[in-house]
């Protein structure tokens, strides 16, 4: 393959946009905006008991999904699944939204973090949609970027993927092949 069409394949998107600089800089600007999101939202979930202890913190808000149900299946999941091992449920969160804002951020496997982050904002949605003074808006929102994220394949704008792409696109073999999916 060419290098110049290497190049192209490497920063263009879905959208076409490998030769408009100000929307891949506008793509790099969201993707690394929501990392940045998920990276200080790591910093309230504190090991070992995640505010089990107090009602704070992680717990306070998951138990919202019990207390203030959004949908009444997963509000008993949360009751019967997730606070009966809320330690192992809190380490979970905190390496998956460390992993969302890590990859985000430097724009590697794009696509399956993206979609990670949607789940991860519909969890978060259904447990606190209801709860008082929560600006529901804000839950919709974290879902429109990731969506965005992924349609736009993200992280072809600046980041590693654009860099990687080609060669995983060339290579051939399993596992880079699935990373040219994620990417």
């Amino acid at each position: 393959m060419s290098r110049e069409r290497s190049a192209t394949i490497a920063t263009a998107g879905p959208l076409g946009t490998g030769d408009d600089r100000l929307v891949r800089a506008g793509i790099c600007a969201l993707r690394v905006g929501v990392a940045l999101m998920w990276i200080q939202n790591v910093a309230w979930k504190v090991p070992p008991d995640f505010g089990e202890r107090e009602n704070t913190g992680l717990y306070l808000f998951t138990r919202w999904a019990v207390d203030f149900p959004v949908f009444p299946p997963f509000a008993w999941f949360v009751e019967n699944v997730v606070l009966a091992a809320f330690p192992l449920f809190g380490w979970m969160t905190l390496l998956m939204e460390a992993g969302l804002g890590a990859f985000l951020l430097i724009g590697l496997a794009t696509r399956f973090w993206a979609v990670v982050g949607i789940v991860q904002s519909l969890a978060i949605t259904l447990s606190v949609l209801n709860a008082p003074n929560e600006w529901h808006w804000a839950y919709y929102l974290m879902i429109l970027a990731h969506t965005a994220i992924f349609a736009t394949a993200a992280g072809r704008a600046y980041g590693v993927d654009g860099v990687l792409r080609p060669h995983w696109l060339e290579s051939g073999r399993g596992f880079e092949k699935i990373l040219a999916r994620l990417s």
